[in-house]
């Protein structure tokens, strides 16, 4: 695999990817900078959510979610191996299981739980090395929550916050799902069943869930 293919969910020839990516087309910047300001550009261009999940293949296309203003990892993590692959930059998702310590009173209404899984990352190939890089929580985001935005140098990975500036604990890593070589939906919805199943528990085969 070369991480560098447009594929179904990956569809950087599309218009609206196009779009997104276009600034950095024909510049004399490197790779490494041109990384770090797609993800800058990713990681506050949509808010974060995580309250909107689907399983549904048909909204996991970074066109379609590129449309919207908001999103959780998982989408800002497509809309960004989208770009960067879209730039020459070989990308490719990572999923893990997260638990978050700040701000988690909705989660546990919602999930019942204050873990998160199938919480997206990307791996991004730069200058030789595999880097882990997260868009998920958008500078906003993080100011509510007293937290520093993360960011990328493009040289080092950067994907946990793992304190508040009042050095109170925020978020950890409790599974590391490791990388897929495209978005894997099946894996998703199962992961999702055996850590949320009240969420499936409607009887409707909904594949989408706002909660």
């Amino acid at each position: 695999m070369d991480y560098l293919s447009a594929t179904y969910f990956f569809d950087y020839e599309s218009d609206t990817i196009q779009n997104l990516i276009k600034e950095y087309n024909n510049t004399s910047l490197s790779k490494k900078e041109i990384a770090k300001l797609v993800y800058l550009k990713v990681r506050d261009s949509w808010r974060y959510n995580p309250y909107s999940i689907s399983f549904s293949k048909e909204n996991y296309r970074a066109s379609e979610l590129s449309k919207k203003t908001k999103g959780h990892c998982v989408d800002k993590s497509i809309i960004l191996i989208a770009c960067l692959r879209g730039l020459g930059i070989p990308a490719r998702i990572h999923l893990a299981k997260v638990k978050n310590h700040i701000g988690v009173a909705r989660l546990i209404e919602k999930f019942g739980s204050n873990e998160l899984t199938n919480h997206g990352m990307v791996n991004a190939h730069i200058e030789g090395k595999w880097v882990k890089l997260s868009p998920a929580f958008n500078a906003s985001i993080c100011k509510m929550f007293n937290v520093s935005p993360l960011d990328f140098d493009g040289e080092n990975d950067s994907i946990l916050q793992e304190f508040n500036k009042d050095g109170n604990l925020f978020m950890e890593y409790v599974e590391d799902y490791s990388y897929f070589d495209d978005v894997p939906i099946e894996f998703m919805r199962n992961n999702a069943k055996e850590h949320y199943p009240h969420i499936f528990d409607t009887g409707s085969g909904q594949t989408e869930f706002v909660l």
